[in-house]
């Protein structure tokens, strides 16, 4: 009968008060104690969850309901700010067709053809603190933070802190300051900068914080400012509030105003003239995420006309006008079911986390790195308990932190084993060195893994040499040491699992094949520790021959420009154990023959073509014109000075001028642990 009241199922009930419950005390973890027990992907799952029940039975509406606010209160020991327009929440997309829908809907409400272009801003979704400054005629007045997005917490005294923020407007080519102006922005904490601060927490037994945004929030939420102004945040602005004295059209006007006034605006800030724009920028910003000094989760779309901001004007929560288009989450909460460990070509035994299958990054994870026995000890790792892990980029997944409210005291401490878990000799660690090492080079993890470094693309380059021929090379014998690759047939090769008699051919001419090669690419296929592929062709293009090699002396080695005292050693040392000496005496029986190396042809010195490095501080592994030996022998270039034409900065200790002003251009900065991986040299 028409008017009945349609009867809910008792289920859904309970499910939307669950869900409440349990988003009101992540809102409370996330907003007040700026410690969040679960991942923003998580988070935005419930959120979701609850809102296609309450679109599906809009009966269950309360106005208390998670969905109608947008925060969380302010915290009691902060004075209360009412905000006088609210800073209302973004509504998220995660698919590019809810990005479509979005555009669709707003024609749809402005009585728009389907077709018109609609023009948007688009910029990147800092993953920060949001804020809002009041200035009155000119002048910093008040700040506050989001809070539930109607009041929020005084924290002006905090702000001031932060050297990008203005307290005093300026006016650029004649402009008017307008006599009052609410500016919103997000404060930030950058990649290097949230990484430094992580380290001095963890070195004075404080737990670290989980990512940059929290970091951020609670760093600016200090009762002391004096805290606060020892850490490096910084801001970006992106919109206004209430404004006095001067009238905007346009969100783009906003953004090119605002930088007028000395206000900071994100540099990557774009004008579109349509959503299928917008939609090019998203995967533009989602390429680049990993080389941006700051994190990003998403970019923000707006529609640009200030005008139809009032026509469409604002849900519960949310603005009808904006949308939040996020990125696949790189860091996501699970549960470590093992901790094992793995033996790399080196020997170097490293545990690992055995994890409920998680997806993240775009990926499904079911193991982490753990590094080493001091990280796992440090981070206090334990079987059974539920970490976050994060994966950016093509980065191996890694755990950031335990979630230690989470435990149940059935989790178990892990330690490391005493033997090889793979030939059971006596692990050893050298003084100084955090990695315990099997010391057995005719050890089957090293083995396999070793065999596979030395067919890889940058070294002897043998194709259809995978894990999977690799181990059962090993497993059946046919292989003992590297050198055996070259002594076997084409029979040899038919005893392994899925091998007919063209793949065993392809693989033998393959074999065969790879006995011409360089000196360079050789010396980085034999596996020395601390040789990549700029100190072998740093030792190629010096020594000239193997035999040279062999027969250097520690002094001549370290006298290579490049090479440092650890990888001389490691040289010396390789061409001095009886067992390599066997092996290589094998290989060259074999057939192994070096041909003249062509400027600018091997994959090591193409790695960096094209690139330029700027150095700033000092680095603890080599000099300064060492390293730019190491970058010019990879076809890169080293640069002087700062320039929106330097692709990387790297930072040593006591970083001078440079460093601010490449932070001030948004340039990437790397550390020196992470220029050595570029270059090939960490092991």
């Amino acid at each position: 009968m028409a008017g009945t009241k349609r009867e809910i199922p008792q289920e859904v009930i309970e499910r939307v008060k669950k869900l409440r419950e349990e988003i009101e005390y992540h809102n409370y973890r996330y907003y007040v104690l700026d410690s969040p027990v679960i991942s923003d992907a998580e988070y935005d799952a419930l959120m979701r969850e609850l809102k296609e029940l309450e679109e599906k039975y809009p009966e269950l509406i309360t106005p208390d309901s998670p969905t109608q606010r947008v925060g969380y209160p302010p915290a009691k020991e902060f004075r209360e700010v009412t905000h006088a327009l609210p800073m209302l929440s973004l509504d998220d997309a995660f698919e590019e067709k809810e990005v479509l829908e979005f555009d669709r809907r707003i024609k749809r409400f402005l009585n728009l053809p389907e077709d018109q272009d609609l023009e948007y801003t688009v910029e990147p979704k800092m993953d920060g603190l949001a804020v809002e400054l009041v200035y009155e005629e000119g002048r910093f007045t008040v700040g506050s933070t989001r809070g539930d997005g109607y009041t929020g917490e005084d924290v002006t005294n905090n702000l001031k802190t932060i050297k990008s923020i203005p307290l005093k407007l300026f006016s650029e080519d004649g402009l008017p300051i307008p006599r009052l102006l609410e500016v919103r922005g997000e404060v930030f904490m950058r990649k290097e900068d949230f990484r430094r601060l992580n380290e001095e927490r963890l070195n004075k037994g404080e737990p670290p914080f989980a990512n940059p945004r929290n970091a951020a929030a609670g760093s600016l939420r200090q009762l002391d400012p004096n805290i606060t102004a020892q850490r490096p945040l910084d801001i970006f602005f992106y919109g206004v509030g209430r404004v006095e004295g001067y009238e905007f059209k346009t969100q783009w006007e906003i953004l090119t105003t605002l930088p007028k006034w000395g206000l900071k605006v994100n540099p990557l800030v774009r004008k579109v003239k349509n959503i299928q724009e917008a939609i090019a920028y998203h995967h533009e910003m989602e390429k680049r995420r990993e080389e941006l000094p700051y994190e990003i989760d998403g970019i923000v779309i707006k529609v640009n006309d200030l005008s139809l901001w009032e026509k469409l004007g604002t849900k519960a929560r949310s603005p009808r006008y904006a949308l939040a288009y996020k990125f696949p989450p790189t860091q996501v909460t699970t549960q470590v079911l093992d901790i094992v460990v793995q033996v790399g070509r080196t020997g170097a035994v490293t545990p690992v986390a055995i994890l409920k299958p998680v997806q993240v990054g775009g990926v499904v994870v079911s193991r982490a790195t753990l590094h080493n026995e001091d990280e796992i000890r440090r981070k206090d790792v334990r079987i059974g308990d539920w970490v976050l892990v994060q994966r950016a980029g093509d980065v191996i997944p890694e755990v950031v932190m335990v979630i230690k409210e989470r435990r149940t005291g059935q989790e178990k401490p892990f330690r490391m084993p005493e033997n090889c878990p793979v030939c059971g000799t006596k692990l050893v660690r050298k003084p100084g060195e955090a990695v315990w090492r099997c010391p057995n080079r005719g050890c089957y993890g090293q083995l396999v893994r070793h065999l596979l470094h030395f067919a890889s693309r940058a070294a002897m380059d043998i194709e259809g040499l995978g894990t999977k021929v690799a181990e059962a090379l090993v497993d059946r014998g046919l292989v003992q040491d590297i050198g055996d690759l070259y002594y076997l047939k084409v029979e040899d090769l038919l005893q392994l699992p899925g091998f007919a008699l063209k793949k065993a051919r392809n693989l033998y001419e393959a074999i065969q094949r790879s006995k011409k090669t360089t000196l360079a690419r050789f010396l980085y296929a034999l596996g020395i520790r601390h040789v990549g592929e700029v100190a072998a062709q740093l030792l190629a293009q010096h020594f000239k021959s193997l035999e040279a090699i062999r027969k250097a002396s520690m002094a001549d080695l370290m006298s290579v420009p490049g090479i440092g005292p650890e990888a001389a050693r490691s040289v010396w040392e390789w061409f001095r154990n009886e067992r390599n000496l066997k092996t290589l005496e094998k290989l060259l029986q074999a057939g192994i023959t070096f041909e003249e190396e062509e400027a600018g042809e091997t994959s090591a010195e193409k790695s960096l073509a094209g690139l330029t490095f700027v150095f700033t501080g000092a680095l603890k592994s080599m000099t300064r014109e060492e390293a730019k030996r190491r970058v010019q022998a990879l076809g890169g270039r080293v640069a002087s000075s700062v320039s929106r034409n330097v692709d990387y900065v790297v930072v040593g200790e006591n970083p001078g001028s440079k460093y601010e002003r490449a932070r001030a251009l948004g340039l990437k900065i790397i550390n020196e642990e992470e220029f050595l991986r570029m270059i090939g040299e960490k092991s």
